[in-house]
């Protein structure tokens, strides 16, 4: 089974997913727009890490980049980037690999990363196959599971003057990557914000994220947030 982008014709997200890769939502659309608006990608070497369906990597190379390589770490997703970037006839090359196999190609210009970021209830129950796959989502306890081998990796990928991009959830603590990001020597801050109402992930964890102290009792929305570290 396939699913279509959930997204409208002119906003040049739209292609195919299968079962078992994460489909474009809210937090590509959010991505996308900041890569836009900074014109980061344009005439640049781009990486897109945990790239799922391939769509903010075609939207790297619409923008103007002048290469742009993605990774993921599922073999189902590199065969659905691979054919989206046929699709859309974008000069997307896709491997399998995280930001290791990343490493063999760098160093970049602009590093772009949808990562899982969801906080992880370990007794919770299996979502429908339709939604997408856990992995895609579910990152640990805190939703640091990728974050934080991506925020100590990240000025290695990077050339000197490149950027960041990454977005995540106010769930997985943006002060933790802000703080973690500055360590490694990158000049980071939050440049683009943007609430949401939950989706089936968010609502199966809610009751969860309420008994941790993560959420407060009834709200069903959450800030998802672009950050962006620059390599000096």
């Amino acid at each position: 089974m396939t699913t279509a982008y959930p997204f409208e014709p002119d906003s040049r997200l739209i292609g195919v997913v299968p079962d078992g890769v994460y489909a474009p939502r809210e937090d590509s659309q959010l991505l996308i727009n900041v890569m836009d608006k900074t014109a980061l990608a344009l005439g640049s070497k781009v990486a897109d890490l945990c790239t799922g369906s391939g769509v903010v990597a075609i939207n790297a190379a619409i923008q103007g980049a002048s290469t742009v390589t993605a990774f993921d770490i599922c073999p189902k997703a590199v065969r659905c980037a691979r054919a989206n970037a046929r699709m859309h006839d974008a000069d997307v090359g896709v491997h399998l690999g995280s930001w290791a196999r990343a490493a063999e190609f760098g160093p970049f210009d602009l590093v772009v990363c949808n990562p899982p970021y969801v906080p992880h209830d370990p007794d919770h129950q299996e979502l429908p196959a339709e939604i997408g796959p856990a992995r895609a989502w579910d990152a640990g306890s805190d939703g640091r599971l990728v974050l934080d081998p991506l925020c100590e990796a990240a000025p290695d990928l990077l050339a000197d003057g490149g950027s960041l991009l990454v977005v995540q959830s106010e769930f997985a603590d943006p002060r933790k990557t802000l703080e973690s990001l500055s360590e490694a020597g990158l000049d980071a801050d939050i440049v683009a914000w943007e609430w949401i109402p939950f989706g089936p992930v968010m609502h199966s964890r809610a009751q969860w994220l309420e008994d941790t102290g993560l959420l407060q009792p009834g709200r069903r929305e959450e800030e998802l947030l672009v950050i962006r570290a620059d390599k000096p």
